[in-house]
């Protein structure tokens, strides 16, 4: 009984994200408010008899998951609200780019900086940057949409070969399914795929985007600074992630501090009312807050066992076959804890299987805007972007998707 109703609870969470654009209630408001009442019936309804004790050692779990999440991002969006406040993303997007670009060679531009930027850098800043590049050029909703929906699919797929770029792709390789070298050959089909959506996405679009020269401005030192502390935070957090196993949070939150530090210095001498640690202020917390409902849902989920169900179809179809379902699954469901569950279950698979089930995880969320963190993170910042027009390219994307998961088991063949 209690699995039924935490299920039904979940389900209608989830029908209020996807009908926000018509209910006019904010998505933060309503996966808070349900993520919440799910644990809370856990503990005054405990599953199987569990004492508060289990039940608090599950929820601290959980917590300790968002707690992570959560001050990562708030690390990194300050970094990127400093930086767009100052216009400095914009100014620095207006001096590459050239006087003019048609909207089909932007589409190409964006899809390939988007899978580059996300392999030498986490899902989250990478998501952030490129959105910000996009959005400072005041496109019309409807392209927006298009190239933001680019962004969270070569996101997904940019970070997916390498054990730093993607969390899926870390835990299969830690349980030895996988190796480096075999990891390498994802490459290749993750980018045709990311290269084939921006083909599909930029059908009917003739347009020409003019940057005229009145828009370059002068770039401050303590600007260039901050992006400089900014990209050394990044690749720090994936050296020392990989040679010492240091914490990515406890990297980036020392960037923060590191960054608060430099420019109190550097704006000492200026008239400037501002101090740098207000721009945390303008993060938009209401982003921080549907994650937190979001993964408490998740996790509830997770506790009552629906999970660990998902493994059962590999008991009645091929490999090859479950693996697809259940890349396409995790755009309903969080990856970690869907792939933990098959880590779990001992399935017997070949390193071919292995290495398109690291690529269905890490990409199959892109086919729902709620299925990974690049797209929630994409629409809590474009008003525009919501699960319904998101869907709509859904035929896109999945097209996309079987692309690059038949290359990725094609690849895995020379293993």
């Amino acid at each position: 009984m209690l699995p039924s109703i935490i299920l039904t609870l979940i389900a209608i969470a989830f029908l209020l994200i996807v009908i926000e654009d018509i209910i006019h209630v904010n998505k933060a408001k309503t996966t808070l408010f349900f993520g919440t009442l799910c644990w809370i019936i856990l503990f005054v309804n405990p599953l199987h008899g569990q004492s508060p004790a289990t039940i608090q050692h599950l929820l601290n779990e959980n917590i300790l998951e968002i707690a992570s999440l959560w001050l990562f991002l708030m690390a990194a969006m300050t970094f990127v609200a400093y930086l767009n406040s100052k216009g400095f993303i914009e100014n620095i997007v207006h001096r590459v780019m050239p006087k003019s670009i048609s909207e089909r060679q932007l589409m190409f531009l964006v899809g390939g900086f988007a899978f580059l930027f996300s392999s030498i850098s986490d899902n989250v800043t990478a998501t952030l940057i490129s959105l910000a590049v996009v959005m400072s050029l005041k496109l019309e909703a409807k392209k927006l949409i298009k190239y933001a929906t680019l962004i969270v699919f070569g996101v997904n797929s940019g970070g997916v070969s390498l054990i730093t770029g993607d969390v899926t792709t870390l835990m299969i390789f830690l349980d030895g399914k996988v190796s480096i070298a075999n990891l390498l050959l994802l490459i290749a089909p993750a980018f045709i795929s990311v290269m084939l959506l921006a083909l599909l996405l930029s059908v009917g679009m003739k347009g020409q985007i003019e940057f005229v020269g009145s828009q370059k401005k002068r770039i401050e030192k303590t600007d260039i600074t901050i992006a400089i502390i900014f990209l050394s935070t990044v690749v720090s957090t994936l050296t020392l992630s990989v040679i010492y196993s240091v914490p990515p949070l406890l990297t980036f939150l020392f960037g923060l501090s590191v960054m608060f530090l430099v420019a109190q210095f550097l704006m000492r001498k200026k008239d400037i009312n501002k101090d740098i640690i207000d721009f945390v202020r303008e993060i938009e917390y209401d982003t921080l807050l549907f994650f937190v409902g979001v993964l408490l849902l998740v996790g509830a989920l997770k506790e009552i066992g629906i999970l660990s169900k998902f493994t059962d179809l590999y008991t009645v179809m091929a490999p090859e076959y479950a693996n697809y379902l259940m890349g396409i699954l995790s755009a309903g469901v969080d990856n970690v804890p869907l792939t933990a569950a098959l880590l779990k279950a001992d399935i017997i698979m070949s390193q071919q299987h292995w290495l398109s089930f690291t690529y269905a995880t890490g990409v199959g969320g892109s086919m729902l805007i709620i299925g990974s963190a690049a797209g929630i993170i994409a629409m809590s910042k474009l008003k525009a972007l919501t699960f319904t027009s998101y869907f709509k390219l859904s035929l896109q994307l999945l097209i996309c998707y079987t692309v690059g998961y038949a290359g990725a088991y094609f690849m895995g063949g020379f293993v």
